[in-house]
């Protein structure tokens, strides 16, 4: 979520790596029924697309849709090492109050030089819009930060437009939407889930049961309020399998928040749940 100091926080990274490598792209698509207008950039393009609809308690569910060309890559909400995670701002919208992103379950890899977790195929990324007032006429202008890379990343920043009202009844619209909720990761459960075992010192030991081969067991964790986290590394004894992650930096109080986002994969599944902050 990018409001308050989120949304400051969020905003810092993004103006920090375009700095650092220089390059920044902008684009403001014109408005088009209830999805935006395709970004065009070099390995790809992507939009926004909604159902057009708010419910009754004000979200309103939408995608940010990405298409990448061959080759090319897109980042999960910790990539590691290496990599630049997708950011949004609504703060110049109308009766829109926030804006949070979903993830599907990403891949580990290996590029020699780095380490990351993320997509290297198209992928669309829940996000869930909060309506001030379902009844109010609702504007979307959405500042999105995505790294697009192949050997060298490009950070790109584009302002997606749309009118949700424009075209609340588009059931191509809808059923995207749905499709991409769907395939979101599963609520952890005690058969298939993380808990964490061990959250004091430098590294935290973190236990995982799954169903399949362990071998084929991964964890991701997302380093947020304030901690940095290193890659997991996988452990197998007696039959159990746990992960250690070095915690590379955290701050000086434990948040209030749910936790540490995670998300465990085994043999083409995935659940997501919150591992108590250490």
């Amino acid at each position: 979520m990018t409001t308050g100091d989120d949304q400051i926080s969020a905003m810092t990274f993004a103006a920090s790596s375009i700095a650092a490598l220089g390059i920044a792209i902008l684009a403001t698509g014109p408005a088009l029924a209830s999805s935006s207008a395709w970004y065009e950039t070099d390995g790809g393009r992507f939009r926004l697309v909604t159902t057009g609809k708010p419910d009754a308690s004000g979200k309103l569910q939408g995608v940010l849709d990405i298409e990448l060309k061959r080759g090319w890559k897109t980042y999960w909400r910790d990539p590691g090492s290496s990599g630049v995670p997708p950011q949004i701002d609504i703060s110049t919208s109308t009766n829109v109050s926030a804006a949070e992103f979903a993830f599907p379950a990403p891949q580990r890899h290996d590029d020699g030089y780095s380490k990351w977790a993320g997509y290297d195929y198209p992928v669309r990324l829940p996000v869930s819009f909060t309506v001030a007032s379902p009844d109010a006429p609702t504007a979307i202008t959405a500042n999105i930060f995505l790294g697009v890379c192949e050997t060298i990343c490009v950070p790109v920043q584009a302002k997606l437009a749309l009118d949700p009202a424009s075209d609340p009844d588009n059931a191509e619209n809808a059923m995207l939407v749905r499709d991409a909720l769907a395939a979101l990761p599963a609520p952890a459960s005690a058969d298939f889930g993380a808990q964490l075992a061990v959250g004091e010192g430098e590294k935290i030991s973190i236990a995982a049961t799954a169903p399949g081969a362990q071998e084929a067991v991964d964890i991701f964790i997302a380093g947020t309020d304030g901690y940095m986290l290193g890659t997991p590394e996988r452990h197998q004894q007696d039959g159990k399998l746990s992960f250690s992650v070095k915690v590379l930096d955290r701050p000086t109080s434990k948040p209030s928040g749910k936790g540490l986002p995670y998300t465990l994969t085994s043999n083409g599944s995935a659940v997501e749940g919150f591992l108590p902050y250490p």
